[in-house]
């Protein structure tokens, strides 16, 4: 197969074509999508495992981190991240961000300063970045910021508005929005935040993730976090909902029916026991499913995308929950951050891809079409993003020895 490309997109793709150009050696596929990450996560890798813990206990561990941050320790740490995400094959990212502003919520010169390090850092990377730029404005419902939450407020859903605003879009940045959570944003405020992302961009939310979320927000309001956002007409096919955990029957079919997004974080809803989502159910009732890595306790796109089929067959106690071509539609759903002109292999596509070596331990003697169950990241060879070579035979060609650059900058994070 010959795969043209000019100026960032396909311009044909031709099959029986004589060896010729750049060959890639492998199975080549669309890039993959993390349509749900926090960076600065990433730093407590191996660190919240203390005495067993709870998601509550590794919540207090991520506020400390939070603390530590401001914009020039956010880019050395962001532009490893991504690194390891291209490295991994993913060739887009949604950045759940809401670490704003200075300890104590003052804001920065610039209102936007560690959005813009996030740009710098994906810019670095060789990834696209759609900034989820995140309103967050309380501490739980009815309960105001405390100190390091402080930090992820604007105070009003129109000051949120009117900062994200300041943004400027580039050829691989992109700005959409999000609704941190029921808990984080009042209910009188939610349709405000839906207002203030462009009708053209992606809005997200992460939604009943755990129980007491949902026990809260019934006790309050009267409806689930999907109820309530029924309520105040925020459900559109717009919306991707992060996590979507625990949802009943009810709200499986209020998503369907307005063609939500689904963006499943399996390594780290493992990693923090939240649960088992009903994956298979939401899919059957309209819901578009994409995956992301979330807290970056791991970042494989391969692991991320199987985990879809692999978690339900727990569930569910069956097999063949999902078919190869549907978890690979699921993991190059681009469009959920805002791309939808990547995710393809075809003439016209943005010239997104990854290539997979077939001879690696893990990958030898496989059927082609079993690649997402048998490789990981480590058998990424090549990725291609916006026709540019950022990975060449595993090594990255813009971030040097990405590995070291993560060891320095957690590690002065965790001395300071």
């Amino acid at each position: 197969m010959r795969i043209d490309v000019d100026g960032g997109r396909i311009t044909a793709v031709t099959p029986g074509s004589p060896r010729a150009g750049t060959i890639l050696g492998g199975l080549t596929l669309p890039g993959f999508a993390n349509g749900h990450s926090h960076a600065f996560h990433r730093a407590l890798r191996g660190r919240t495992h203390h005495a067993r813990g709870t998601f509550w206990t590794w919540r207090e561990r991520m506020y400390a981190l939070a603390s530590r941050l401001d914009p020039e320790a956010y880019y050395r740490l962001a532009r490893g991240v991504y690194a390891e995400m291209v490295l991994g094959g993913y060739t887009s990212v949604g950045e759940f961000h809401y670490l704003h502003h200075a300890p104590g919520g003052k804001p920065y010169a610039d209102p936007n300063a560690m959005g813009q390090a996030l740009r710098q850092a994906a810019a670095d990377a060789g990834i696209r970045l759609t900034l989820l730029d995140t309103c967050y404005l309380a501490g739980g419902i009815g309960v105001e910021p405390d100190e390091v939450q402080r930090r992820f407020s604007d105070g009003s859903a129109t000051a949120w508005a009117s900062r994200v605003a300041e943004l400027d879009e580039g050829e691989l940045f992109r700005v959409g929005g999000a609704i941190h959570s029921v808990r984080a944003v009042p209910e009188d405020q939610l349709s405000e935040v839906d207002d203030g992302v462009q009708g053209d961009r992606p809005l997200h939310i992460h939604l009943s993730e755990q129980r007491a979320e949902n026990e809260q927000c019934e006790a309050a309001t009267g409806f689930t976090p999907t109820g309530l956002l029924w309520d105040n007409g925020v459900l559109a096919e717009r919306l991707t909902v992060v996590h979507a955990t625990h949802l009943t029957d009810r709200d499986v079919r209020w998503l369907g029916e307005f063609r939500v997004g689904a963006c499943f974080c399996p390594t780290t809803e493992r990693d923090l026991g939240d649960g088992i989502g009903p994956a298979r159910a939401l899919r059957d009732a309209g819901v578009r499913l994409s995956i992301g890595s979330d807290s970056n306790a791991v970042v494989d796109a391969f692991e991320e995308t199987r985990a879809l089929e692999l978690d339900d067959r727990l569930a569910s106690e069956e097999r063949g929950r999902f078919g190869a071509a549907e978890l690979l539609a699921a993991g190059t759903d681009h469009a959920a951050i805002g791309w939808g002109e990547v995710g393809a292999l075809a003439e016209g596509a943005a010239a997104d891809f990854v290539t997979v070596a077939l001879d690696t331990v893990r990958t030898a003697g496989i059927e082609p079409s079993g690649v997402l169950f048998a490789a990981s990241g480590a058998d990424v060879r090549h990725v291609v993003v916006a026709g540019r070579e950022v990975v060449r035979d595993g090594v990255h060609l813009l971030v040097d020895r990405p590995e070291t650059v993560l060891a320095k900058e957690i590690e002065a994070l965790w001395q300071s």
